[in-house]
């Protein structure tokens, strides 16, 4: 019979679990969504876009050319915000499995540490979702001249989480000085099974694997990737001045060098994003091994979403990076390896939400 913690410890670090499973698999399905119906178009447009100032600048346009990088700021405004969006929401999903984790050692009453979690997790929602809404709402209606009523929310949001990771230091530090009377049996030791060994494995070959990728690219092809952007802007800049005729080699050289520097970009895109990715799906792997005793699921149902979430998390990173030599095939299957990662988020959460059904649980064996 497996031992579970106690429903004074299960109170806040399960529904830091809910709330961080759910924040990770919508962060994944929003960046899904945004990269198939936003980021390859606005990359495009973006590339016309330069195409489009350098034949302003050699027509001695200003007008045409502040236009051009006025919609080019706007384009990359609309990139930033979105990705922000996605990345605050999946690194608040794990610091809250991290929390969820840290619950043993807080040293508060259950009541505070639960009023703490739930704190956090408003936070968590309110940030990204304030920071997706910047450019939508603008400064309308705002009191302040330059930020707008999203970046109020935002900050507000981050404000919350900060508060709350605030009351959590302080029970981490009550809990050094010895005050650990109303804490439940250190849950450490609990043996987390088959799936909790193979999510540890896995999570820490992807780290590794994500840290030599990230060497050998810094080692082998960033200072090139660097050295050529520079040559690329200062052969576009000197072609486009050049005082000739818009149609003449010079002119045709800038275009082919602002196809290039795309090229350049994009090189240098999907290697950062495979690095990025498979080293925060090996941290994803190993936190979700951590909490495997919250899932209240068959042994057979664990072991097969920990495969599904592991196939997922080298699918993506591996076929991002092969997409400059695949494209769409390849950005298809990068895609399903992301679905594969959200299938398996899914299930998961779905044992936690089971288990916080039944506050009996915590005595019996698992389903």
């Amino acid at each position: 019979m497996e031992t579970k913690p106690s429903l004074e410890e299960t109170n806040a670090s399960r529904l830091l679990i809910v709330g961080g499973i759910a924040l990770i698999a919508g962060g994944m399905i929003f960046g899904d969504l945004f990269a198939v119906f936003v980021l390859h178009q606005n990359a495009n447009k973006i590339g016309e876009g330069l195409i489009a100032a350098t034949d302003a600048v050699a027509a001695k346009d200003s007008a045409a050319v502040a236009a051009r990088f006025a919609d080019i700021g706007g384009r990359l405004e609309n990139r930033g915000t979105k990705v922000d969006a996605h990345v605050h929401m999946i690194d608040f999903g794990f610091l809250a499995l991290l929390l969820a984790l840290l619950q043993p050692y807080v040293a508060l009453a259950g009541r505070t540490r639960k009023r703490l979690a739930q704190l956090f997790i408003i936070g968590a929602v309110m940030l990204p979702v304030s920071v997706f809404l910047i450019r939508y709402v603008g400064l309308a209606h705002s009191p302040l001249a330059t930020i707008g009523w999203a970046s109020i929310f935002a900050d507000l949001g981050g404000l919350l989480a900060i508060i709350a990771c605030a009351g959590e230091l302080t029970g981490l530090w009550r809990y050094s000085r010895g005050a650990r009377e109303t804490l439940a049996e250190d849950s450490a030791s609990i043996d987390r099974g088959w799936a909790s060994g193979v999510l540890l494995g896995g999570g820490t070959l992807l780290i590794l694997a994500g840290f030599l990728h990230g060497a050998f690219y810094a080692v082998f092809d960033l200072q090139q990737h660097e050295a050529q952007d520079q040559i690329a802007l200062e052969t576009m800049i000197s072609a486009s001045v050049a005082q000739q005729d818009a149609t003449s080699r010079n002119m045709r050289d800038a275009h082919l060098v602002v196809e290039g520097y795309g090229g350049i970009q994009a090189e240098k895109a999907v290697n950062i994003a495979a690095h990025s990715h498979i080293i925060e799906f090996g941290l994803l792997a190993i936190l979700l091994a951590l909490i495997q005793q919250y899932v209240l699921l068959a042994e057979s149902w664990k072991r097969t979403w920990a495969v599904i979430m592991l196939i997922g998390s080298v699918a993506l990173p591996l076929f991002v990076l092969l997409e400059l030599k695949l494209g769409l095939v390849a950005g298809g299957i990068a895609d399903a390896g992301g679905l594969l990662v959200i299938v398996a988020l899914i299930g998961m959460l779905a044992g936690v939400l089971r288990r916080t059904g039944q506050p009996g649980s915590q005595r019996g064996s698992a389903a």
